[in-house]
């Protein structure tokens, strides 16, 4: 970990450095961001969808494909004044389950403050808050989203962003209710380690809020460096008319919830045809013993995950009209990397995944994509994927 630490820091030390004789700003919107900025007094609207086919590649093995349409969302947003808007996002997936993803109140306070208040995306990585299908490569989003952050990852709180332009930084600072550790049964797993207990802005438990924060840096041209937080315990249905003077039910309680750190670092870069980005981030996970003796679970204390990408748009190379970028990502993560009391590191629960693919946008709201991943578990299993995908977003 302290080798992949100083790696990271060295290649953004390095980036900066090669970049910083430039002088704009690199500082994208999502689809939210874009209907926020746009004019009063209007109904918006954005859209966007994948439609994905996966197939299990194995020595002497037949496997079926599986085709899916992964997602198609709709966002609506209203802009009652300049400085009051909503903005919701609904989501279908794989046709029958439908999804709030968000739905808040932004009103600006001041030009670099606004006040957001709903179902908010919690700022961690990229992908969680960027994930509209032409804005990243490969059919599926990079797994470290899925298995540590866990995108996408929505809760109930209030805070508030802005941009401090004179200093080319972006902030965001809520307050949202935590993760549902426990309701009877164990939510928190070593495998992934808080996913099953995001609670999604549905009847949401909260004894205490949890802190979710981060900071993005663009005033490099190409170059937006991020670094965001999560801090807070997760919520257990055992404080529900909790008798404090009973030593037992408070030691069951206090055994039902988890207290955890998750810090990230990530970064996106793009100069001419060549285009980069990478993450990692950090889970701490305390009280595990007594949660996995209680919960029958196995949560480790300590999980990381990390990705580096890098790719380069080949059409002016081959003459084409349409933008063709061949990518490649090199992604790790081990959500045992440590481990206390009597739970046992599970080798399988590290993974070493290399997919490599292209992105051809036929327009720059539509693109056709296609990879190939190959995984390595850390108990030497290996896995691999043929991926196909179509994906559109318009704002």
């Amino acid at each position: 970990m302290r080798h992949l630490f100083l790696t990271t820091i060295i290649s953004l030390f390095s980036l900066t450095t090669f970049a910083q004789n430039t002088d704009s700003v690199y500082n994208t919107k999502n689809s939210a961001q874009t209907l926020i900025a746009g004019k009063s007094g209007n109904l918006l609207m954005a859209a966007y969808g994948e439609v994905h086919y996966n197939q299990g590649v194995a020595a002497n093995t037949v496997q079926n494909g599986n085709l899916d349409v992964h997602r198609q969302v709709l966002l609506f947003g209203y802009k009652f004044n300049p400085k009051t808007s909503f903005i919701t996002e609904i989501e279908i997936e794989h046709i029958k389950e439908v999804y709030l993803e968000q739905a808040f109140l932004n009103y600006e306070l001041k030009p670099w403050m606004n006040f957001q208040g709903g179902l908010l995306l919690i700022p961690m990585g990229i992908v969680n808050e960027y994930h509209e299908p032409t804005t990243f490569n490969g059919v599926e989003r990079p797994l470290i989203d899925k298995v540590m952050i866990p995108s996408t990852w929505r809760e109930l709180g209030a805070g508030f962003t802005g941009n401090l332009t004179s200093a080319n930084l972006r902030y965001q600072v809520f307050a949202v209710n935590g993760p549902m550790g426990y309701d009877g049964d164990s939510r928190l797993s070593g495998k992934q380690p808080i996913r099953s207990a995001r609670q999604k802005g549905s009847e949401a438990t909260m004894r205490q809020p949890d802190l979710s924060t981060k900071i993005n840096y663009y005033g490099i041209r190409g170059l937006n460096i991020g670094a965001s937080a999560y801090i807070g315990t997760t919520e257990s249905t055992l404080f529900d008319n909790l008798q404090t003077d009973s030593a037992h039910h408070v030691a069951m309680a206090d055994s039902s919830v988890v207290n955890v750190k998750m810090f990230g670092l990530d970064f996106r870069y793009s100069r001419k045809q060549f285009e980069a980005r990478g993450q990692m981030i950090v889970g701490s996970f305390s009280n595990t013993p007594a949660y996995n003796q209680f919960a029958s679970s196995d949560l480790g204390s300590t999980a990381y995950g990390y990705y580096a990408e890098c790719g380069y748009d080949i059409s002016k190379l081959i003459k084409i009209s349409h933008k063709l970028v061949p990518f490649v990502r090199y992604s790790n993560y081990n959500t045992h990397y440590e481990t206390t009391g009597e739970t046992t590191t599970n080798p399988s629960y590290e993974q070493t995944i290399i997919t490599s693919g292209v992105s051809l946008f036929l327009d720059q709201a539509f693109v056709a994509k296609a990879d190939f991943q190959h995984s390595i578990g850390g108990d030497k299993a290996t896995q691999n994927q043929f991926n196909l995908g179509l994906g559109y977003w318009f704002r």
